[in-house]
């Protein structure tokens, strides 16, 4: 259900998020699948068929295809493999409602930077009442003279 200009697409955009997109047939696919740690699988290659994988980000991998499905209704997804485990279409979803890598790590940084920006700041409460208090003194002073 998919035309050559979405599948370039679809490839382009697999391709940018680091994966790699392929046709396959389904003979070929569940030989390959025995012979693997992907033999879970073999009962999905039935129908056309494509795979999608990546060796760098699993979760970007899911988002580009989920978006893909969303954007295209004549296609759907089969099945998932993450470290040699099946997932089901629902757990594929859940994986690309996942923060992204980069995501993870801004909160991870805010996450530590918050406690040490809290104690600046309350390291600072004491000297700034001195400084005020200072002040106030000075003018007290000065009204005094």
């Amino acid at each position: 259900g998919v035309n050559v200009a979405d599948e370039t697409e679809l490839r382009r955009k697999m391709t940018d998020s680091g994966g790699s997109y392929r046709v396959v047939k389904n003979t070929l696919a569940r030989l390959a699948a025995r012979e693997s740690a992907v033999a879970q699988l073999e009962p999905h290659f039935q129908g056309p068929t494509a795979v999608a994988f990546t060796r760098d980000n699993p979760v970007a991998l899911a988002k580009t295809l989920t978006e893909f499905i969303k954007a295209h209704p004549g296609t759907s997804l089969k099945a998932g493999l993450l470290e040699e485990s099946a997932l089901t279409v629902d757990e594929v979803q859940a994986l690309a409602d996942l923060p992204s890598r980069e995501e993870l790590l801004a909160k991870l940084v805010y996450l530590l930077q918050a406690p040490l920006m809290n104690l600046a700041a309350a390291l600072q409460g004491p000297l700034r009442s001195l400084a005020s208090g200072l002040s106030r003194l000075e003018e007290v002073k000065q009204k005094q003279d």
